[in-house]
């Protein structure tokens, strides 16, 4: 299991599937310098233990830890450089904080896949995937859904290898 030198990782998994634990997995077998960008905000208790978790599964390990809730296009060019490994975990995350924020998605995203085919470092995606359940009731859940789905086809075309992760077990969809 390492890292692809061809392009990106996209890693697709529902919540507490085990996503996040196999891309860090992807990242420590790569034996390059590893560095966890972190889009999550604490907006409350669980959020909070939630990151706590993820902190503690890292702890010792070699990772650089970037905190990014917005500019995640800006930091991944200031990290690229080659013989690196970047850890983005993870985009639904980043969409909210960007839904939240009022941003241009079309934008945002267009900016994220713009960097892609030219990056230096080796680059892994974490990302919830929400779209295999009922439609939401509501305008803002649907348009986040709408948002987490039009991102990960983006970032899956623009990707070597894609991976679904359920019960912990990673399916390879492409590469």
């Amino acid at each position: 299991m390492t890292i692809s030198h061809a392009g990106p990782i996209l890693v697709l998994g529902g919540a507490r599937s085990g996503k996040s634990t196999f891309a860090e997995k992807l990242v420590e077998a790569s034996g390059l310098p590893m560095h966890y960008v972190a889009t999550g905000r604490a907006y409350d208790d669980e959020m909070r233990d939630r990151i706590a978790h993820h902190q503690a599964a890292r702890q010792g390990k070699g990772w650089t830890t970037h905190e990014e809730p917005l500019d995640l296009s800006g930091l991944l060019r200031r990290l690229d450089t080659p013989g690196c490994a970047i850890l983005v975990d993870c985009l639904t995350l980043w969409v909210t904080n960007l839904m939240m924020e009022g941003r241009d998605m079309a934008a945002e995203f267009a900016a994220l896949a713009a960097l892609l085919p030219d990056r230096q470092a080796r680059l892994v995606f974490v990302s919830n995937e929400v779209g295999l359940g009922i439609v939401p009731e509501n305008r803002m859940a649907r348009d986040f859904r709408d948002h987490a789905g039009r991102l990960h086809q983006i970032v899956a075309e623009k990707s070597a290898e894609v991976y679904f992760v359920a019960a912990g077990l990673p399916l390879k969809m492409k590469g």
